[in-house]
């Protein structure tokens, strides 16, 4: 079998190509911040994703759609998970029951969707439904607590039951029981044929009543945007 000799010049290339990868190797190595040197990303309160003409449909433990919310489009941030909406419509879905829509100019979604803020012309319409005429409330903010089925607002509230008309400091309103519970000072006018309906007591029997305290277990939500 011949064997094949390398010459000089082949052994001084492959010793040159070897120096210049060990080389290469160890000037990137030095360029690279250590692991020391890395500082941990911080998450900041920026857009990570968009969409337009969103729909999110939350479910009761049945399955059956308990929420669905709609917006224009919305805004995603990455450091605390909260979704900004324009023009959100949120509709409430219970069985046997008029349908509940909340609707406003702009509004946000906290991180595990169970509370959505709704901001600015904010209103909530109650359907008619076989013994209630129609219910609308007017304010400037109004909260929806999706797992509790509560509507409420800290801010001023009009609210219209039929052809009567109240005004408050505050409205809770519990979608289950069909109650409405205006707070602070509470005045307007209630038509008789309201007073003789059937069904749930009209909102307010006096001029102003003491304000109520709102119940103990429906948890805080973010006020502001």
């Amino acid at each position: 079998m011949a064997i094949q000799r390398v010459s000089p010049a082949s052994l001084i290339a492959i010793t040159v190509l070897a120096c210049l990868a060990a080389g290469t190797y160890w000037l990137v190595q030095r360029t690279l911040p250590s692991d020391a040197d890395r500082a941990p990303y911080v998450k900041q309160h920026i857009p990570d994703y968009y969409a337009d003409d969103m729909v999110i449909s939350m479910l009761a433990p049945n399955g059956v759609t308990q929420y669905r919310v709609n917006a224009v489009h919305m805004t995603h941030f990455e450091d605390d998970q909260t979704t900004a909406m324009t023009m959100p419509a949120v509709r409430a879905f219970t069985p046997d029951q008029p349908e509940v829509t909340a609707t406003s100019k702009r509004g946000t979604l906290n991180a595990d969707m169970s509370i959505v803020d709704l901001y600015d012309d904010a209103v909530v319409v109650r359907q008619p439904g076989p013994r209630d005429p129609e219910m609308r409330a007017l304010s400037e903010h109004f909260q929806v607590l999706v797992n509790e089925d509560i509507v409420r607002t800290e801010k001023p509230v009009q609210l219209f039951r039929g052809s009567s008309v109240m005004y408050g400091d505050g409205m809770i309103f519990n979608n289950i029981s069909r109650a409405v519970q205006l707070l602070g000072n509470v005045h307007g006018t209630i038509q008789p044929a309201e007073l003789g309906a059937k069904g749930p007591p009209p909102t307010g029997q006096s001029a102003a009543p003491t304000a109520p305290r709102a119940p103990s277990q429906t948890p805080q939500g973010p006020k502001t945007p």
